[in-house]
């Protein structure tokens, strides 16, 4: 897979997995599904996301669990500030909790199971075996 299109998938991911753990957060507590009310509820955790690709350069190893392991912290943390600072809502220890097991699960979970994905490809070896003949 070429480097933009693992940009442009990972990006894609991430923000869905924001947007579904604000819609299940949503649906569970009964607070409707309005596409605006939706995305207000995720506005925060989406400005944390790219507040976190920005300081981790996420751009360079997208797919990347080291990178996830950068990008789940710094989208839970500067979340929760917004969301408390500027969006004046609340952040309850419970949700605090959720939130950083959730979106840890699956903001490193899938570039975990991306890589088991790509070794078991083989396109892993294909890159390392490229990067070692174009130092030749």
């Amino acid at each position: 897979m070429q480097t933009d299109r693992r940009i442009e998938l990972a990006i894609g991911i991430d923000v869905f997995v924001v947007v579904l753990f604000v819609a299940i957060g949503r649906r569970t507590h009964e607070e409707g599904s309005a596409f605006g009310e939706l995305m207000r509820t995720a506005l925060p955790f989406l400005i944390g996301l790219a507040v976190a690709w920005a300081a981790a350069r996420a751009w360079k190893r997208p797919a990347a669990a080291t990178m996830g392991l950068v990008i789940w912290p710094v989208t839970v943390l500067v979340g929760m500030i917004v969301r408390r600072t500027i969006f004046d809502r609340g952040t309850a220890t419970s949700f605090v909790v959720v939130t950083t097991l959730f979106l840890g699960a699956c903001l490193v979970g899938w570039r975990m199971v991306f890589r088991v994905l790509e070794i078991r490809s083989g396109r892993a070896g294909q890159v390392s075996i490229r990067k070692n003949h174009s130092s030749y």
